[in-house]
């Protein structure tokens, strides 16, 4: 996976001078209106996955997760309210991007003013010429959660064929996990209905491990009380997962790709999180780690 950090701050020069040169100011100002009329209305619309924790879930009064408590820090950074618009996953990110981004959903709500948790992705922003992705604030990565007492040192596949397993259904985790070599841990997988339910089987010793993400296996350890050192965290070098994406993904924010000025305000905002601590709080307060991007 060919991962393309975005910074926009080195655009804004650029842009201002290419504004001026082309003496389109008035249309700057039609294009760029979006933050105003946040401003104006003083709330900040952010969607967000409506089945995601530990980063989203719930529907908008009770939605709760990372991703919630970013959006309440930036929309206070940008002197606003925040406004939840949980939605469903659809089949694919550029569905998503399409329903909660720049077209609004066939069900009748959306867009969104900006969408959270979108994979900060060369191929995805290449693709999607009507959102604008940027601002990556932290780094998914999947992860063998196991049981120590079960399984106190992983080196391969084999170590794993009398393990029970568990992942998420429907997941490229699980099909990796029980595509592998033919096929060899297909029938020690059982799948759960989300990932934060698999790292919490392995948690309740109801399965051996789970092929989930680092945050959910953290976020199921951090709920129970557990103690973190009865538990082991590896990372799967999978045949079909490059060594690139094995130590993960950057997730970042996106807008349409015409609302410049708002990128550029939310941009700011996180970054004033990032240096005053507030956004490693919000992660420590979940008992999650905080990746780079």
């Amino acid at each position: 996976m060919n991962l393309l950090p975005i910074s926009l701050r080195a655009r804004r020069l650029l842009l201002g001078f290419c504004l001026v040169l082309a003496g389109v100011q008035t249309h700057a100002t039609s294009e760029l209106s979006d933050l105003p009329k946040i401003q104006a209305n003083g709330v900040l619309t952010v969607a967000v996955y409506k089945d995601n924790a530990p980063y989203s879930d719930g529907d908008a009064e009770q939605a709760d997760g990372v991703d919630v408590a970013l959006a309440q820090a930036l929309a206070q950074v940008l002197g606003v309210k925040a406004r939840m618009m949980p939605f469903q996953a659809d089949e694919n990110m550029g569905d998503d991007l399409r329903n909660m981004v720049w077209k609004g959903h066939y069900l009748g709500y959306g867009p969104a003013d900006v969408m959270l948790h979108v994979p900060v992705d060369k191929y995805l922003i290449d693709n999607t010429p009507r959102t604008l992705i940027f601002a990556p604030y932290a780094r998914e990565q999947l992860v063998l959660l196991h049981r120590l007492s079960a399984l106190p040192k992983v080196d391969g596949l084999r170590s794993l064929s009398a393990a029970r397993l568990v992942a998420e259904r429907g997941s490229g985790a699980a099909s990796l996990l029980m595509g592998q070599q033919g096929g060899l841990l297909r029938e020690r997988v059982k799948l759960r209905d989300n990932g934060l339910l698999a790292a919490q089987a392995v948690v309740q010793d109801q399965a051996d491990a789970a092929y989930v993400t680092r945050a959910q296996a953290e976020a199921a350890i951090f709920a129970a009380r557990a103690k973190k050192s009865d538990f082991g965290l590896t990372v799967l070098q999978l045949n079909g997962l490059s060594g690139t994406a094995s130590k993960g993904w950057p997730i970042g924010m996106a807008v349409l790709s015409s609302n410049k000025r708002l990128a550029m305000a939310l941009e700011d905002a996180l970054d004033e999180l990032r240096q005053n601590g507030r956004l490693q709080a919000i992660f420590n307060d979940r008992g999650l780690t905080l990746m780079t991007p």
